[in-house]
């Protein structure tokens, strides 16, 4: 656990809170699924940084080839967390 609030070491790790897993898609591992108290708090705060953008980008192109959005939903969107992430470089 971190000190400063509580937080275990692992809190805002993508990789660790919302890894790939083998079939290609993003799950929440059981042990912070069931018994984290901070798991809420820490997914969002993996999601806001850069990482969180390329989570963002992944869920785009999975759309696009399963046809569910068209060339400028999918513009649109990229474009959106293009902008986002430029926001959070400055």
């Amino acid at each position: 656990m971190n000190e400063k609030e509580d937080l275990p070491e692992c809190f805002g790790n993508l990789e660790k809170v919302f890894p790939m897993t083998g079939s290609g898609l993003r799950q929440t591992p059981d042990d912070c699924f069931f018994h984290c108290s901070v798991k809420t708090r820490c997914l969002k705060r993996a999601m806001a940084g850069k990482e969180g953008a390329r989570v963002e980008e992944e869920v785009i192109e999975r759309s696009d080839k399963a046809g569910l959005i068209n060339f400028y939903e999918r513009w649109s969107r990229k474009k959106q967390v293009h902008r986002k992430r430029v926001k959070d470089e400055d």
